[in-house]
């Protein structure tokens, strides 16, 4: 192998492409990672760390129960992604933060309630198991939760994860493995050749035989390069954490009078987020929304009355990947072999092992370990 020629490029270094890359140097291919900032900076390392497998409540709501069963086979791909969550900080042997302790959403009406009932019902076609609880049930598991809390759904296989550990610990394992890691590097083209492709960057070209497309919010340029529209975008999101404070909330926490996730770390910050947006500059560049941290604290506080009087310490803000439907992009490009799409939208970070798992297995022309039927858009672009 020389300098500038590799079995597989791989052009995105958050988690996805991060453990695809571990993925395949196991199978024993020389690996090249691009990423154009650095490794998980835009999403990956910028979350908030949750290990979502229920269906979102506000899409339940604003897509329907349709949408929600039409997304029954996403559901089962999170949830084997989840259980690849729970061995992963021993297969990496590093900490990474992952607690699987559950994650519960919390209603304040009646009619959150029915429509939180509906939704386990669709969960449970898919073999995720969602108990809802009443007041006393829900006063049992979360004392911590404010008084008008009637009631709400608990799914015990979510949970969270460190984003600021998981990136480096993958980072590392890849580096020591062999892996060409090049950051700051931007990727200008992708032309297939005569035996795979030559991916063009700021820093020169790279050849290789296969090409895997992690570039999420990005993933939509590179799949220009190659005359595939990708029906993918970025969203600016914000997320903050708290001072340090004693232990409160071992769950994830959602609510459905709005928008909230919640969870506390092991050195007793608790992290707030839940799809608040944040403020695009003229320069591209994100910033804080003011008006929307200031809502996202107080729906928090509203949930859990006890975060009142803890001290927000730092805000930061990331872009997330998405699509309309929630459905992934994920498999062979319908019109170049040898270029894989690896995007699952808005819960990669839950999706990650998963999707990395799959991509792999399709560069190297095997049967994807999941079946995409249902769950990719390139899949049935196929079909």
């Amino acid at each position: 192998m020389t300098r500038d020629t590799v079995d597989v490029a791989i052009i995105g270094g958050g988690i996805v492409g991060l453990m695809t890359a571990r993925h395949l140097l196991a199978e024993g291919l020389s690996v090249a990672l691009v990423e154009a900032g650095d490794l998980g900076a835009a999403a990956s390392g910028a979350n908030a760390g949750s290990l979502h497998l229920q269906v979102q409540y506000p899409e339940f709501i604003s897509l329907g129960e349709g949408w929600a069963r039409a997304y029954i086979p996403c559901l089962r791909f999170l949830k084997a992604s989840l259980a690849m969550w729970a061995e992963l900080e021993e297969a990496l042997g590093a900490p990474l933060g992952v607690g699987q302790r559950g994650g519960l959403i919390v209603a304040k009406t009646e009619e959150q309630m029915s429509r939180i009932a509906a939704k386990a019902r669709i969960e449970a076609e898919a073999g995720v198991v969602t108990d809802v609880l009443d007041r006393t049930q829900l006063r049992e598991l979360a004392p911590y939760l404010a008084p008008d809390a009637i009631g709400g759904g608990f799914c015990a296989e979510e949970g969270k994860a460190n984003p600021l550990l998981v990136t480096p610990a993958l980072a590392g394992a890849v580096t020591r493995a062999g892996a060409r890691v090049l950051t700051g590097t931007r990727v200008t083209g992708l032309a297939p050749v005569q035996g795979g492709f030559v991916l063009a960057t700021d820093k020169g070209p790279i050849a290789c035989e296969r090409v895997v497309n992690a570039a999420g919010a990005a993933a939509g340029r590179i799949g220009e390069m190659v005359g595939t529209p990708l029906a993918i975008g970025g969203f600016p999101l914000q997320v903050t954490v708290t001072e340090p404070v004693g232990p409160i909330v071992p769950h994830l926490v959602y609510s459905a009078a709005g928008k909230l996730s919640l969870k506390q770390l092991a050195n007793g910050g608790c992290v707030i987020g839940g799809g608040w947006a944040a403020q695009e500059r003229a320069d591209g560049g994100l910033t804080l929304n003011p008006a929307r941290f200031a809502g996202n604290m107080a729906m928090a506080a509203r949930v859990v009355p006890a975060l009142t009087q803890a001290r927000a310490l730092r805000s930061w803000t990331a872009w997330v990947n998405g699509t309309a439907d929630w459905r992934p992009i994920l498999g062979e490009d319908p019109g170049t072999p040898g270029l894989v799409h690896a995007l699952f939208p808005w819960v990669g970070f839950s999706a990650g092992p998963m999707t990395a798992r799959v991509a792999a297995d399709l560069t190297l022309g095997r049967a994807p370990s999941m079946p995409l039927e249902g769950v990719s858009h390139l899949y049935d672009a196929k079909a």
